[in-house]
């Protein structure tokens, strides 16, 4: 059987597993003893928030479910007296004796913890159980309150960064929003608020990033082992989830900081049958840098909407948004805009007590604009698209639990466009052609119990991907963009030999990739597990950057003609442990993925052009390592040692357009290897008043491309340079302080504030941002020089809830 006969092979199967399943939900499973269910959401007493990740157990079983992300649970079992426990961090036990005789709906509203000091908060010894034997890894989760504890730069919360404290995540360099996990690239990532795409996820160009953390309820970072109702990125997924709004009374909070202040307003609606939350965020940097007589204009927006509706007990609608903005200019001569835009409209449905469904329409637009004020025209670039998604998940029963669905993104690409601003303007129009694309998966994924000490999750997703037609593609000699010139010992374009025009019902390029999902989870005894996950990812769409960092002026471009889908394999082994009564937790995991089709840039590459096949060459990237955290969870003191020893490279051969390719087709390092990257974070609760925060980190210098030697031409020097990312920048490292003060701690008053005190980079140390090379117009002698972008930074914020 060729491919493509496979390729619809797989499709029938999963067709007609999934209609299998669909049609046989609804019945109960036959079985010889009788079995109750009971389920329910469970909510946040305080402000009606439902809680994703609460465990609901029967005590004394092995028997227990985690809510999902609209905190809904379903737990089967036989027939007879139980004791019902709910659990979530930061939350005291919940205990309901329940007979089970019949199916049952049991909504819980747990409520959060008094924070008097030295008070600690225990979870069950059947919760750590059960999250021993959750088939999960290579996950990492952070609670907003300790996000909001962590000093960064600024004063300004961060929950990009904060994850960059953990181990296999890395930042693309200081000052910047954009990350990477086990050694991928940025657009690697998959990033989502409110199921929403997220293409730049950065502000004041990298300062700070889109995600208001007053705005936000849960954060998940899945760094391999991602669920197979994920898909489109061969590297992570970030999941971020907005707050869905205080349902019980009118909250206010906020805060005031150096650049920016935030505020955020929610409430109930509709009288108990929904809630709002409005968040908004605005800049004054411009004030600072005009008090310094600077030319230079910089700010940026954001604002985060949402709102549900509860039309009965069993259908919840959910409409939520994001808009962001930034703006900078130099002058009259020059300026950048960019920002995101994104909704969701989903309908929660519940058909019984076993099987909950999201239904979602989702829009998410990235753009940026380039003003040429002197020369009278802009540069305008955008990438959007529309999500159609249907996700079910089904609790069969207390051994085995079944997610599946279907979605179908519709993708249009505007690579770039020149508009004249005046009549004057000697620009003409111009306007590259815009493409457009479909991707389309389906999914199912199993959570099964095998025995009481192994769980398994295993399941595929199958993707398929249409570069739709509407444009021009260019055709090269012997089919080969781009060719190797023996003579001149560069790669270059290759002759066009003309043009095919595909009308809008054509399809230029079709791909289907089937990726298999499994983990594996083995309890060793009651404090401890190992475990094991592999992963197949396709990536249809790709980032066009020449930098390593989240760039404003950055341009995606989807696979087609002459770019294939990028493929990523991954497998992961960890263990865990709790210890010293679980104030104590210990997790080691080691990976290793390879990339097919990864693409690099030919040296002198134009990357602003319609034809970017012309620019590029098709590799090869593999990446491995060891990953090692520490985290001591109660008490007054808590935080974590984070560890990651990696190693991240890429093969370039030349392929088709023969050559030597990039480093004569060796292993080269990737822009995004660090070999060593460590941090220790760690906050401590001096009184009800005063509670210090400190991190320090350190990390393996950059690799970057440095000349070695130079030449005389024609009374010109000429630099000649290294094997490509051959060097590195010197190692990075800092020590960032906090301190927060609470005037007030009385529980009953209704204004609570908070000052929190930074120092950023204490010991002041210019870490290397870039480095240049160039001649000394004095002297004549070539030289280096180092630029950095941060020295000690001090902050004040001043945070408030009402």
């Amino acid at each position: 059987m060729n491919k493509k006969g496979q390729i619809n092979g797989y499709t029938c199967i999963l067709l007609n597993i999934l209609t299998y399943f669909t049609f046989s939900l609804l019945s109960p499973p036959i079985t010889a003893q009788t079995n109750y269910t009971v389920s329910g959401i469970i909510l946040d007493k305080e402000n009606g928030e439902t809680l994703f990740g609460a465990s609901v157990f029967f005590k004394g079983t092995t028997n227990g479910v985690v809510t999902n992300e609209y905190g809904f649970y379903s737990i089967t079992a036989p027939k007879g007296n139980y004791t019902l426990i709910v659990s979530y961090i930061g939350y005291p036990e919940i205990t309901r004796e329940i007979l089970l005789d019949r199916n049952q709906k049991l909504d819980f509203k747990i409520t959060e913890a008094s924070t008097k000091l030295n008070e600690v908060v225990l979870t069950g010894e059947e919760t750590e159980r059960i999250n021993l034997r959750k088939p999960e890894m290579s996950v990492l989760k952070l609670n907003i309150k300790t996000i909001k504890q962590i000093p960064v730069v600024l004063g300004e919360v961060d929950i990009i960064k904060s994850l960059q404290m953990l181990p296999g995540v890395a930042s693309s360099a200081e000052g910047t929003s954009g990350f990477h996990v086990r050694g991928g690239a940025v657009d690697q990532n998959l990033v989502l608020l409110d199921e929403a795409i997220i293409y730049n996820t950065s502000h004041l160009l990298g300062y700070v990033s889109v995600f208001n953390a007053d705005a936000v309820k849960d954060i998940k970072l899945y760094k391999g082992g991602i669920p197979a109702r994920f898909g489109g990125r061969a590297s992570s997924v970030l999941d971020v989830r907005q707050k869905d709004g205080n349902s019980e009374r009118i909250a206010l909070t906020g805060g005031i900081g150096i650049i920016s202040s935030r505020l955020t307003v929610e409430g109930p609606l509709f009288g108990e049958k929904g809630s709002f939350m409005v968040a908004g965020r605005g800049s004054y940097a411009t004030l600072f840098l005009k008090a310094s007589k600077s030319d230079t204009d910089i700010g940026f927006y954001d604002l985060n909407l949402k709102t549900n509706y509860r039309l009965d007990e069993n259908n919840k609608l959910f409409l939520s948004g994001y808009f962001g903005r930034d703006k900078l200019s130099f002058g009259d001569d020059f300026g950048v805009g960019y920002g995101n835009a994104s909704g969701n409209l989903r309908w929660n449905h519940i058909f019984n007590n076993k099987l909950f469904s999201n239904l979602s329409i989702i829009y998410g637009k990235y753009d940026y604009n380039i003003d040429f004020n002197i020369d009278e025209f802009e540069w305008i670039s955008s990438i959007s698209n529309i999500n159609l998604k249907y996700d079910l998940k089904y609790y069969l029963s207390n051994t085995f639990k079944l997610d599946f669905g279907a979605s179908s993104i519709y993708y249009d690409f505007n690579p770039g466009q020149i508009t004249p601003t005046s009549e004057n303007s000697e620009v003409n129009l111009l306007k590259f052609d815009n493409k457009r694309a479909f991707e389309n998966a389906l999914y199912i994924n199993a959570e099964h119990k095998l025995t009481d000490k192994l769980t398994a999750q295993y399941g595929f997703r199958y993707s398929m991907f249409n570069r739709l037609g509407g444009q021009e593609i260019s055709n090269y000699a012997n089919d080969q963009p781009v060719i190797y010139n023996n003579t001149l010992g560069v790669y270059q374009r290759s002759s066009e030999t003309g043009l095919t025009n595909y009308d809008n019902n054509k399809t230029i390029k079709k791909f289907g990739n089937l990726e298999p999902r499994a983990s594996l989870a083995y309890q060793l005894n009651e404090s401890s597990s190992v475990k094991m996950g592999y992963t197949k990812a396709a990536q249809y769409i790709h980032l066009i950057s020449n930098t390593n960092a989240v760039s404003p002026l950055d341009v995606w471009t989807p696979s087609g003609k002459y770019i294939k889908p990028q493929i990523s394999n991954q497998i992961a082994l960890g263990y865990f442990k709790n210890f010293k009564n679980k104030s104590y937790s210990l997790e080691i995991e080691s990976y290793y993925k390879t990339v097919d089709n990864r693409i690099d840039y030919i040296d002198g590459s134009n990357l602003i052009t319609n034809t970017i096949e012309t620019e590029i060459l098709k590799g090869e990237s593999r990446a491995y390592g060891l990953e090692l955290l520490i985290r001591k969870n109660q008490g007054k003191f808590t935080g974590w040692f984070a560890y990651t020893l990696s190693k991240s490279e890429q093969r370039t051969s030349g392929g088709d357009a023969r050559g030597p390719g990039i480093n004569n087709g060796k292993w080269y390092n990737t822009s995004n290897d660090r070999t060593h990257d460590f941090s220790l974070t760690g906050t401590y609760q001096l009184n009800d008043k005063w509670a210090f925060g400190a991190n320090f980190v350190f990390q393996t210098g950059r690799p970057v491309t440095y000349p070695d030697s130079q030449y005389e031409y024609e009374e010109l020097s000429i630099a000649n340079f290294s094997d490509r990312n051959s060097d590195r920048l010197t190692a990075y490292n800092r020590l960032d302080f906090s301190a927060t003060y609470k005037p007030n701690r009385k529980l009953d008053k209704k204004w609570k504030g908070e000052w929190v005190f930074g120092i950023y980079n204490i010991y002041n140390r210019k870490n290397a941002a870039a480095v240049s090379f160039g001649q000394n117009l004095e002297t004549s002698v070539n030289e280096a020089t180092r630029s950095s972008i941060y020295g000690i930074m001090p902050s004040v914020t001043y945070n408030f809830k009402f």
